[in-house]
């Protein structure tokens, strides 16, 4: 499955993609603001993500910029069903450091729930850590309701 939203292209991961996603998810900024990533994340681990196929009732894309020479991959983004016996879903997505701050992520979120809404998914949830205030606006932006739930998640870039 491909989307196309007015200034990103957001398409399925390919093996090739493995060097991009390691360099932009390689930083501890980013990793340590991710529930699932390894620390240190490494090429293998790249690698691996790269390989893996996506479960059914999941969607996984890569970001990329068609109108940016030689249409870079600037972050990930997906749907992944979440809950006992996979009965919710949860949105999670990452931009690489420098192409933070241009509203990359806000559009990728609104492309990703305008699918998921078509192909009948119909409650989608997501969370951020509390120091990280640019994606609980992202969220807010694209409809999300704030719940006030504070609870623990393991972060390996955090320490466990």
């Amino acid at each position: 499955m491909f989307i196309r939203t007015p200034n990103l292209f957001l398409r399925p991961v390919f093996a090739e993609d493995w060097r991009a996603i390691y360099c932009g998810i390689a930083d501890p900024r980013i990793v340590a603001m991710l529930a699932s990533a390894p620390w240190p994340y490494r090429p293998e681990d790249a690698e691996a993500f790269c390989r893996r196929s996506v479960p059914k009732g999941a969607m996984r894309f890569v970001i990329t910029l068609p109108a940016v020479e030689n249409c870079p991959l600037v972050g990930m983004i997906g749907v992944d069903r979440a809950g006992e016996h996979g009965a919710s879903h949860e949105l999670g997505y990452w931009v690489a450091g420098q192409w933070q701050g241009r509203g990359i992520a806000t559009e990728a979120v609104a492309g990703v729930l305008e699918i998921a809404r078509t192909i009948g998914i119909g409650r989608v949830e997501a969370g951020h850590f509390v120091d990280n205030s640019a994606s609980g606006r992202v969220l807010r932006r694209a409809g999300f309701i704030e719940t006030g739930e504070i609870r623990p998640t393991p972060c390996a870039g955090r320490g466990g």
